[in-house]
């Protein structure tokens, strides 16, 4: 996900083709303390969610690959792929066909106000940290509200990514979720893909004991800019892993490709192709079959 970049951006339409059942288990976060709900679930309790999406994804015109020359992995790339120790997923327009806070404005009745906002935000030179804070202002979303969104908006996951993921898990790899989205959002996505809820690094929002909305988490490094780099950075210090990639589809996604970082970006561009991300990428890929395909 990559709200602010302003490179060209193509959408790929989907449609839907494969339901799930899930239960929904949200542990309150260790750095909440205080009155303030944990999360959306601070109460422990059980959501039973059903009618998960995986969507289905057209094929990419044979003229839209031609301008990458990525788009087949070199040696040393596909070699690195197949030695990883782990992999880092973003989640909107990556795991998820959706980006997730729009979703929940549209939700809430403030889909056009964020979206003119954001519009106006990427013409601009703000923050991150400053355009999620002022986002959520508008959407102002009460923790009902965001209960009955993840209760009725289930997430819709993009094709293959499940099946990457039990791959991935299979020889030992183990998935991460880093995101500029909310964690109340993301849980749901980790229990279908069965990631423990201590691999996701993302945002968190704050109620009150009314249920009012507080804001946001600004300790998570994922709420300001230069934060996914820096969650990739620590993902990778504290466990000591050799080769470590990064999978999404914007610029924030290619910015944990440094030093102490990732090892690899690979671009995903099966929702959103965003062409100054793609052309940047070690390899550039539509379809998730294709990494599944290359693990062999």
């Amino acid at each position: 996900m990559e709200a602010f970049l302003s490179a060209h951006v193509v959408k790929v339409p989907v449609c839907h083709v494969k339901q799930f059942n899930y239960s929904l288990f949200t542990p309150s976060s260790p750095r909440l303390n205080g009155k303030l709900h944990r999360s959306a679930f601070g109460m422990m309790k059980s959501f039973k969610l059903t009618n998960s999406v995986a969507a289905s994804i057209q094929p990419v015109e044979a003229s839209t690959t031609e301008r990458f020359d990525n788009t087949l992995p070199s040696k040393e790339v596909l070699d690195l792929w197949r030695n990883v120790d782990a992999v880092c997923f973003d989640v909107d327009s990556t795991v998820c066909v959706d980006e997730g806070i729009d979703e929940f404005a549209e939700f809430c009745g403030a889909g056009k106000a964020v979206a003119e906002w954001t519009s106006r935000a990427m013409n601009g030179s703000v923050t991150f940290q400053e355009a999620l804070a002022a986002r959520l202002s508008l959407i102002n979303p009460t923790l009902s509200q965001l209960q009955d969104y993840l209760e009725k908006r289930p997430p819709r996951l993009s094709p293959g990514i499940a099946e990457l993921v039990k791959k991935l898990k299979a020889k030992g790899i183990d998935v991460y979720l880093v995101s500029g989205g909310f964690r109340q959002m993301i849980n749901p996505v980790a229990s279908i893909l069965e990631i423990p809820l201590e691999n996701i690094f993302a945002n968190q929002m704050l109620f009150g004991d009314s249920g009012e909305f507080l804001g946001f988490d600004e300790n998570e490094p994922t709420s300001r800019s230069g934060g996914k780099p820096i969650a990739v950075q620590q993902i990778r210090k504290a466990r000591g892993y050799n080769t470590l990639a990064m999978i999404g589809d914007g610029a924030t996604d290619l910015e944990a490709r440094q030093p102490g970082g990732a090892d690899l970006f690979i671009c995903f561009a099966g929702v959103q192709l965003r062409e100054a991300v793609a052309a940047k990428a070690d390899w550039l890929v539509f379809n998730f079959k294709d990494l599944i395909n290359s693990l062999d």
